[in-house]
């Protein structure tokens, strides 16, 4: 008893030096039940395994949610999909699968206030982030502050390169509030990083004919669109279906 005593304290030091706390703290409970069953070698430490590696994704899951910012309570089985075109409801549901974030392809939402664009796209958020995906919300006024202040700073490029190892970006209701020129400026610099690189979901109350009152050039307002558009997977709004758009 004693040595056995030995071998198990030992092996939960070195269970704790290999950072496996989960085998660390379940490897006795199945050894019992692996005795009482008459479980293999093999079998017995395949499910410590297991057991590590779901606890492992629950944990980073867990993580991956908490620093993406989206609002927990917007999932997608809080949203009313009977509101959507049952056309764009299918699309969503293709959405989530995540094939899209492998082509760096986005996702642009329109409508006006209050149609739920901010509540699909971050319960689609959350759906990608549950496949391990990486995924930042942000609000749009907030997203062009920082990049205002990281210029300042001469840091643009860090947090650039910060954003670039998200999968996706969702950018909440551009156009909402009226930004000024500079603002802009940084916004397109972002967008145009990641152009063919990773993918922008974004809302707007803004249909692209307006989008001058965002960017306040016209050239830069084509180069942003284009940006977004040319690798666009779905463009739809999310109120009536009959102002539903054509696909992108």
């Amino acid at each position: 008893m004693a040595k056995t005593k030995e071998l198990t304290e030992e092996l939960t030091e070195m269970l704790r030096e290999l950072h496996l706390p989960t085998v660390r703290a379940e490897f006795e409970e199945a050894a019992r039940l692996a005795e009482s069953q008459s479980i293999s070698y093999e079998q017995y430490l395949c499910e410590l395994a297991r057991r590590e590696c779901e606890e492992r994704r629950v944990n980073r899951i867990a993580r991956l949610l908490r620093q993406s910012k989206i609002p927990p309570e917007k999932t997608l089985e809080a949203f009313e999909m009977t509101r959507l075109p049952r056309k764009v409801s299918r699309q969503v549901k293709t959405l989530i699968g995540g094939d899209f974030l492998d082509r760096a392809e986005n996702v642009l939402v329109f409508g006006r206030s209050g149609t739920g664009k901010t509540h699909l796209l971050c319960g689609l958020g959350q759906e990608l982030i549950r496949q391990g995906r990486k995924v930042h919300f942000t609000t749009c006024s907030l997203l062009v502050q920082e990049l205002l202040i990281a210029k300042r700073d001469l840091k643009l490029s860090r947090v650039i390169r910060r954003y670039a190892k998200c999968d996706a970006l969702i950018i909440d209701d551009i156009g909402y509030v009226q930004q000024t020129r500079e603002e802009m400026e940084v916004l397109f610099t972002l967008l145009a990083e990641r152009y063919e690189r990773g993918s922008v979901l974004l809302t707007s109350n803004l249909p692209f004919s307006k989008w001058e009152q965002i960017f306040k050039d016209p050239m830069t307002t084509a180069a942003a669109i284009d940006r977004l558009v040319h690798h666009c997977k779905h463009r739809r709004k999310t109120t009536a279906p009959a102002e539903a758009d054509a696909p992108a």
